[in-house]
């Protein structure tokens, strides 16, 4: 077994789709680890903004997060229903596309394509914040740490969407199964002592308020938790990776990841509320998510904590994954309708599309870098993409329902969904607009107009090259004038030239002479012209251009276009002889012109100029 092989698995056949298809155990950890580590930082951000409120801060914690779990709710039927209408994958790209126009997709795609870049850097920069919380030490290297979970997930993910679903049902279960603990726990305690529960760990001094409650401050705190509806989505864009059934199988893995996610949320609002954890302010020394506070309350610092906040790292980190399963069948989409290079629809060696998840690698790693890796600085700009997302596949699905005679129920579902997660688009841009959100609301027509261009530019291609009349309907009778650049005579040039005489009985040779002394063409007569005379085959002719200032390619390149353009009605072949070396690292011992002569040919050539390329391949 290779390398390669060990690292990424062995190439699948495309008959192996099917058993790459995923069950709904599978499709947790696959499409809801976005949703469900949300739990972890969504509470936190909202606790964050309320900091000037002191002690009070925790007091409105629990109705904002009731807040928040209507608006899950709205949005978890909404979502059932696209399921249902759009099996083949029902992201908010196709329904508006659909049901809205091409504009209002582009729109719906940009959203989505931030949201899962922002879903990357955010779950892992707050994967890493759990463990600095734990282990304050580990502070100064939290972008090194980030960027090297980065790359692990990478990996994981370009082996397969089924390999990497089942490899991270284990910590997913672990997660919901030791929060799950920690919830119970402090619950039971809060009964018992009717409200007055004594934390294990007492939760730091919380500094006194240095502000009064208000709406403003109460809207911001509510657009900063709407954070953890994000990645809800992720299901209905990844339908057809499920078995069949897929529509049944996608809406279990659904309530699943919704049902789990509301629990998680009301029982951390619940431990929050009644045993005062405030938040600390991330990327300050001293700094503790409000999960390990919470934790240490109810348990202490003990092993149970030791695992439960291992866990909150682990599906941290690996929350990504979701990103990596939808962002490349999203950019497929967008790319099937020429709005994305065509390469990102080619599935790779594992059957996933490879080049989708390497682009989002590398725009996630450098969020990571520009950010530093601190989650808080990431989060003013996640929501807004991902609730105009919500909007538009919402708004996308009314128009369905009415062009399709749909039922009112589900215009009234859908219509709701619309106009809820609007009116929260509307809040967080104002809520956050200054915190960095105006990055998104710039970034969103940038990425259109880019795709708009995109398009545009296939549509060119495809007018330029639309085949016309018939294939013999011009004169070719005539052979192409070959022109073959040598720099010295060797093995390589004599089977170049060699291969021009079969094309051509017109062949030119063309050497650069920088200096005086000139050993090709002293040799030329007897290397060349003789034997090509005996064998009765047309003489090759030997141009020299003289180059004073050593410029060896642009006369060439020169030559070649003054050729064309003297030889109006023929075509012209360049013939390149090509050195190919049995190690990469052995192409930096030679000037590799060749390969810069056929760039600059093809840069400043026209269509009447074809380069072949000749290889000679060095066993050496």
């Amino acid at each position: 077994m290779g390398f390669v092989d060990l690292l990424f698995g062995r190439p699948l056949a495309s008959s192996e789709d099917q058993g790459e298809r995923i069950t709904p155990s599978q499709g947790v950890p696959t499409f809801g680890l976005d949703a469900l580590s949300s739990a972890a930082y969504g509470p936190e951000a909202a606790l964050t903004i309320l900091l000037p409120l002191g002690l009070a801060g925790a007091r409105y914690v629990a109705p904002l997060t009731a807040a928040v779990i209507a608006l899950l709710l709205i949005v978890y039927f909404s979502y059932r229903q696209t399921i249902a209408a759009y099996p083949g994958g029902g992201g908010s790209y196709t329904v508006a596309r659909e049901n809205l126009g091409p504009s209002a997709g582009l729109l719906a795609a940009a959203a989505l394509m931030i949201d899962y870049l922002l879903n990357v850097a955010v779950g892992i920069s707050a994967g890493i914040g759990a463990l600095v919380s734990a282990v304050p030490s580990l502070q100064r290297y939290t972008l090194l740490m980030c960027l090297v979970v980065l790359a692990i997930l990478t990996i994981v993910n370009l082996r397969g969407v089924r390999e990497a679903g089942s490899a991270f049902i284990a910590p997913t279960y672990l997660f919901v199964g030791t929060l799950g603990v920690v919830i119970a726990i402090g619950v039971c305690r809060v009964i018992m002592t009717g409200g007055h529960p004594h934390a294990v760990a007492p939760p730091p001094h919380t500094p006194a308020a240095t502000g009064a409650v208000g709406l403003w401050l109460l809207l911001r705190a509510f657009a900063s938790g709407c954070t953890a509806l994000t990645g809800v989505e992720a299901v209905s864009n990844g339908v057809q990776a499920f078995r069949e059934p897929v529509v049944p199988a996608a809406r279990k893995t659904l309530t699943i990841i919704v049902l789990t996610l509301i629990g998680l949320l009301g029982g951390i609002a619940t431990l929050v509320y009644y045993y005062d954890i405030p938040a600390t302010d991330p990327g300050q020394p001293g700094y503790q998510s409000v999960l390990s506070l919470v934790t240490a309350a109810v348990l202490g610092r003990g092993a149970l904590y030791g695992l439960t906040m291992f866990s909150v790292l682990l599906v941290l980190c690996l929350s990504a994954n979701t990103s990596f399963a939808d962002f490349p069948r999203l950019c497929r989409a967008v790319a099937m309708d020429d709005y994305l290079p065509h390469s990102l629809t080619a599935r790779g060696r594992r059957l996933v599309y490879s080049q989708g998840i390497s682009v989002l690698a590398v725009l996630a790693a450098g969020l990571l870098i520009l950010f530093g890796g601190v989650t808080d600085r990431l989060i003013p700009l996640f929501a807004v993409g991902a609730f105009l997302a919500f909007t538009l596949s919402q708004a996308g699905m009314v128009a369905h329902w009415r062009k399709n005679s749909g039922s009112w129920p589900h215009l009234l579902i859908n219509g709701i969904g619309a106009a809820a997660t609007g009116l929260t688009v509307v809040v967080v841009v104002a809520a956050k607009f200054m915190q960095g959100a105006w990055i998104v609301v710039l970034l969103l027509p940038a990425a259109i107009l880019l795709m708009t261009r995109v398009q545009r530019h296939y549509q060119l291609v495809a007018r330029e090259t639309e085949a016309r009349g018939r294939l013999l309907q011009n004169n070719i009778q005539h052979p192409p004038i070959v022109i073959v650049p040598i720099e010295r005579w060797n093995a390589a040039t004599q089977k170049t030239l060699r291969f021009a005489m079969t094309l051509s009985p017109e062949v030119q040779v063309v050497h650069v002479a920088c200096g005086e002394d000139d050993s090709i063409a002293a040799e030329w007569q007897s290397t060349v012209e003789q034997p090509a005379r005996e064998a009765g085959a047309p003489v090759p002719r030997l141009i020299t251009l003289r180059s004073p200032y050593r410029l060896v390619l642009q006369p060439v390149v020169d030559y070649v276009l003054q050729v064309e353009k003297e030889n109006r009605h023929r075509t012209i072949a360049v013939a390149i002889s090509t050195m190919v070396e049995r190690h990469w690292y052995h192409y930096f011992l030679h000037n590799q012109r060749s390969e810069v002569l056929t760039a600059m040919l093809l840069l400043e050539g026209d269509r009447r100029i074809n380069i072949i390329n000749v290889p000679w391949y060095l066993k050496a």
